[in-house]
């Protein structure tokens, strides 16, 4: 019997929050998936906090003495009380950046992006000092280094550097039965439960500064003004976005353009449907998982041509550098006038997105684990 430690803390108590996105996503479908496609003789204990009721077919689930989701409480339990329990496993994953430090156990661990190096204002000083220290160390002891994109392993080669032959891509997927083109019914209803005109072009995400909100601002002011759908920014606020609103108040856009605060996870393949076109616009992902989830639903998208989103995207929507407006606002154009354009990326998009799956993600994390077991 191989026993297997996942540390899954920063699986969300609550499913329909915005704490239940990227990471929690990941660590919950891997959950999902894992007991069904690993060998037989494997068994998974997953360790969460004290308050996460969540549970698995075929996982253990072995709770805190306390809640963990208050980050010092995670890390007092990851540093201090974690390493007392894992006495009698083979392998453990961290399953987000960071790992005991005195854990003897051979050792996986996911990294998601080092936006704690490329963009060390978006962090506090606690966070960023915490992260760039103990991931540094973590990702030197492990066996085997699990990266969500080709971008990511490039990263971590050149900031931290670690051997490329030692880190396994591991792309994400998204859920087919949630992620697709729904019925025109269902999208007619919704626009009219919303007040939405039939086209409306969508950014879908947090709205702060890395995400470069501001440049498609521009971008879509620059237009002509009868060749602006509505633009809908829709997602929670994030950190120094006053350069966003400040746009557009300078081009007197505030009735061309709609935020919609959080959206909850039952809407949001209706918005992706809804939309006559995708726009990330973002300087820095680990992967990209809203460009995914909209290709999978039929949308055209246009995204930036840096760090991962090209890994995505590429050969289905458009990609374009993130700071040039002209070209978002020649690209707009195009989309606005261009039916064929919009039918084919529609098309390239949903056969892109079949390349993608937690199936995958699974099988490719079992693959590491054997390879980290020798």
């Amino acid at each position: 019997m191989t026993k297997i430690a996942l540390n899954a803390h920063l699986l969300a108590k609550a499913t329909n929050s915005y704490r239940a996105a990227g990471i929690h996503s990941y660590i919950h479908e891997l959950l999902r998936q894992m007991p069904t496609l690993a060998p037989h003789d494997w068994d998974f204990t997953a360790m969460v906090g004290g308050a996460n009721p969540a549970s698995y077919e075929g996982i253990t689930m072995k709770r805190a003495a306390f809640d963990t989701e208050a980050p010092s409480k995670r890390i007092i339990w990851e540093q201090l009380l974690q390493p007392l329990q894992l006495g009698g496993y083979d392998l453990y994953h961290a399953m987000a950046f960071v790992a005991p430090l005195f854990t003897r156990q051979p050792m996986v661990v996911t990294v998601y992006d080092l936006t704690f190096l490329r963009y060390p204002e978006r962090l506090t000083t606690a966070r960023r000092l915490y992260l760039q220290t103990f991931t540094a160390q973590t990702c030197r002891r492990a066996k085997r280094i699990l990266a969500i994109s080709q971008s990511t392993a490039d990263d971590l080669s050149e900031l931290l550097g670690i051997d490329p032959a030692k880190i396994d891509v591991t792309p994400l997927g998204y859920d087919r039965n949630i992620f697709k083109p729904l019925p025109d019914e269902a999208i007619a209803q919704f626009r009219k439960q919303k007040n939405l005109p039939e086209r409306f072009w969508l950014y879908l995400g947090t709205l702060e500064a890395r995400k470069n909100l501001t440049t498609l601002v521009e971008a879509y002011a620059a237009l002509p003004e009868d060749e602006r759908p509505l633009l809908v920014l829709a997602g929670g606020k994030g950190w120094k976005i006053e350069p966003l609103f400040e746009a557009i108040e300078k081009h007197n856009l505030g009735d061309s353009i709609r935020f919609t605060g959080f959206v909850p996870d039952d809407e949001i393949a209706l918005w992706y449907n809804s939309a006559e076109l995708f726009l990330f616009p973002s300087v820095f992902e680990g992967f990209g998982l809203p460009v995914l989830e909209a290709m999978a639903c039929g949308t055209p998208v246009i995204t930036s041509n840096v760090s991962s989103l090209p890994e995505v995207a590429e050969g289905a929507g458009l990609c374009l550098p993130p700071h040039d407006s002209t070209a978002w606002t020649s690209a707009l154009q195009r989309v606005y006038h261009d039916a064929t354009w919009r039918a084919e990326a529609s098309a390239n998009g949903l056969h892109k997105a079949r390349q993608f799956s937690w199936e995958q993600t699974a099988r490719l994390t079992i693959a590491s684990y054997q390879h980290a077991l020798g």
